[in-house]
């Protein structure tokens, strides 16, 4: 009889389950749901608070909707996987507190996942065939990570960034130029229509493995302020674009250099930007090939931690019987170059 997985993700502002069935280390996704919470365009942010609230109304009936998708009734769930950290304090509460009432009430293991693990895992979803070792771009609102990642569970830092992630970035130039939130998106489409025209800064492109884009964000808000931004919007979000992208790839190129991988994964929602994705894979060939799942499964979503989970739950990790949300959870697993710090 196969094997039933139920995932729980309420990091930020999506409330997520998804259900994998399988009976060996490729299991099936057979459900998922995802809600977004649009209150927060409101705000160009988002609102912890709210975040927290809309996921405590709304994950019980998220979670059915998933387990309806997948055919499967709640008492056939053999194990259960949630978010741990990082993320917002307040939201990943919701989702560890139910994950574990839950996990009590059908006296099943409860599982705490990574979240960026689950983005690591992310591809797998579609490509059951990819493992390690590969090169790794985790790049998203909160984070901006590059691994070389030997086997699942084994990463090595390389690099990260110092001050804003590329997401972070892409969220503040948006509302610079005026295009609400979340603002990647709204960047890469108006990028299209403009030209790389602006001198912005590459930062750090040469230095090491680390990333810096504040300096980067400040360079616009110069910009926005001397021009006309009715006139220059398209040639700004292009121009801004253009120097990410380059940093992005020049980074991971010479990280697949150094380590002789042969295969880029890019993972978080950044990795929905279809010209990074480009970029890279033009920067890396032919010696490597890009995996990158597709965008559903690249923004926050269950399906993800469901899989990260199942990788722990049939490896044997004996659950925690502790298990509680940790916003600085650092990533199991990961071992960084002498004098370069953990993320957390």
């Amino acid at each position: 009889m196969a094997d039933v997985l139920l995932g729980i993700e309420t990091s930020c502002d999506e409330t997520s389950a998804a259900v994998l069935v399988g009976d060996g280390d490729r299991p099936e996704l057979a459900g998922l749901a995802i809600l977004s919470q649009d209150v927060h365009a409101v705000f160009g942010g988002v609102v912890p608070e709210l975040a927290s609230r809309a996921h405590l109304e709304t994950l019980d009936a998220v979670v059915r909707r998933s387990l309806d998708e997948a055919g499967v009734p709640l008492s056939t769930v053999d194990a259960i996987a949630v978010t741990r950290g990082p993320g917002l304090v307040g939201a990943l509460l919701v989702g560890t507190s139910y994950a574990k009432a839950l996990g009590a009430g059908l006296g099943r293991p409860v599982i705490g996942v990574h979240h960026l693990e689950g983005h690591l895992f992310a591809p797998t979803l579609e490509d059951p065939d990819l493992q390690p070792p590969f090169v790794a771009l985790l790049v998203s609102g909160g984070h901006t990570l590059l691994l070389d990642v030997a086997a699942w569970g084994h990463y090595r830092l390389l690099g990260q960034t110092r001050d804003d992630a590329a997401g972070e970035a892409f969220d503040k130039v948006g509302s610079l130029l005026n295009l609400g939130y979340p603002g990647g998106p709204a960047i890469e489409r108006l990028a299209a229509t403009g030209t790389d025209r602006f001198a912005f800064p590459r930062p750090m492109i040469k230095d090491g493995f680390d990333f810096s884009f504040s300096g980067l964000k400040t360079a616009v808000l110069h910009a926005v302020r001397a021009g006309d931004l009715n006139r220059d919007a398209a040639d700004l979000a292009a121009s801004f674009q253009a120097a990410v992208l380059e940093v992005l790839a020049e980074k991971v190129a010479r990280a697949v250099e150094l380590t002789d991988r042969r295969t880029v994964v890019l993972g978080g929602g950044v990795a929905c930007n279809r010209a990074l994705v480009a970029r890279i894979g033009e920067r890396v060939a032919p010696h490597a090939r890009v995996a990158v799942a597709r965008p559903r499964f690249n923004v926050d979503n269950a399906a993800m931690i469901a899989r990260a989970g199942w990788f722990h739950w049939r490896r044997g990790t004996v659950p925690d019987a502790w298990l509680d949300a940790d916003a600085s959870f650092p990533l199991p697993g990961l071992v960084a170059p002498v004098g370069i710090p953990l993320p957390r």
